[in-house]
């Protein structure tokens, strides 16, 4: 992911990933029970930059296409009677707007005031905020701890939660640094969902080798937050576990076939941090079934995985 950017995801980053990968057969996934088409994956060279899916007639969708960006990120739009929130913005090389505004006047919504806010700061959740730059009555939040905080009304960071009103919907936002000091995830009560960015998705879960404590509080606090508040399903940023258990795709492609799904069931939160208890030692990266603990040095220069947050 562009987490990685500008000092980790270097050339020989890269070729490590690679080396995680396996190359078996493509298994299909089973049915999805929240969205009623598998998503577009970069097969047909002529798929549109974002496909969009809706969960009802407030909530949609967005994954921009694997032909714009490998990243393949996923954007969350939800609707409320006073203003419409937009989670992540995607990765540079398409124009989200255009999306969103559609979605908007499609709904009914048109000029709907707008909150641009992110899971967390890295390009490929942020790479779309300057198309929404001027348009009117839209509030893009910044991408720092302090921004959020301030935005939602967080006093004690990383200790308490915020919230937002969207106008019949608030939902809530928890912080949950580890992967980026900024992260949050959203927890939506109308569709018991919580969109967890890329701190629990199947995908690589990374972080630096020193920030393991930080990721693991984070999770404690949400799995605390579910013993309160019924979560049916994770959304996360992002797809990058093949549907066959335990097995990523590479980063070099523009097409993939037998994706996992999306989503993943609320019992994966005790799942990743189940993972992050066990971690021992030292963390080191790790396959799941449906997600891979990635740790990584913040400077990986002459070292290597899965062993490279091994004290010298």
């Amino acid at each position: 992911m562009t987490r990685l950017t500008n000092i980790i995801l270097s050339t020989m980053l890269l070729a490590s990933l690679s080396a995680c990968e396996t190359r078996e057969a493509a298994i299909a996934a089973p049915p999805s029970a929240v969205f009623a088409q598998a998503w577009n994956a970069g097969i047909d060279p002529d798929e549109p930059a974002f496909h969009v899916q809706e969960i009802d007639a407030n909530t949609f969708v967005l994954r921009q296409s694997l032909r714009t960006s490998f990243e393949a990120p996923f954007l969350y739009l939800l609707l409320g009677e006073d203003k419409a929130l937009l989670i992540d913005t995607g990765a540079e090389g398409a124009d989200p707007r255009a999306e969103v505004d559609n979605l908007l006047a499609a709904s009914g919504h048109a000029g709907l005031p707008l909150v641009v806010m992110h899971t967390h700061g890295h390009g490929d959740h942020v790479g779309g905020d300057a198309s929404f730059a001027d348009r009117p009555d839209t509030i893009i939040v910044g991408h720092t701890a302090e921004d959020v905080a301030g935005f939602v009304g967080i006093d004690q960071w990383p200790e308490d939660s915020g919230a937002l009103d969207l106008g019949g919907r608030k939902v809530d936002v928890l912080p949950t640094p580890g992967h980026h000091a900024s992260h949050v995830m959203v927890y939506d009560p109308v569709t018991r969902i919580l969109f967890s960015g890329d701190a629990i998705y199947p995908g690589r879960l990374y972080f630096v080798c020193d920030k393991a404590g930080e990721y693991a509080a984070s999770l404690d606090r949400v799995a605390d937050f579910a013993q309160t508040h019924q979560i049916d399903w994770l959304l996360g940023g992002h797809v990058e576990m093949k549907a066959a258990a335990g097995h990523s795709f590479g980063q070099d492609g523009k097409a993939r076939r037998g994706e996992h799904l999306l989503e993943l069931p609320g019992s994966a939160l005790g799942d990743v941090t189940a993972a992050f208890a066990g971690i021992g030692d030292y963390p080191r990266v790790t396959p799941f079934p449906e997600f891979m603990l990635l740790p990584h040095p913040a400077d990986p220069a002459g070292m290597s995985p899965p062993d490279w947050c091994k004290p010298a």
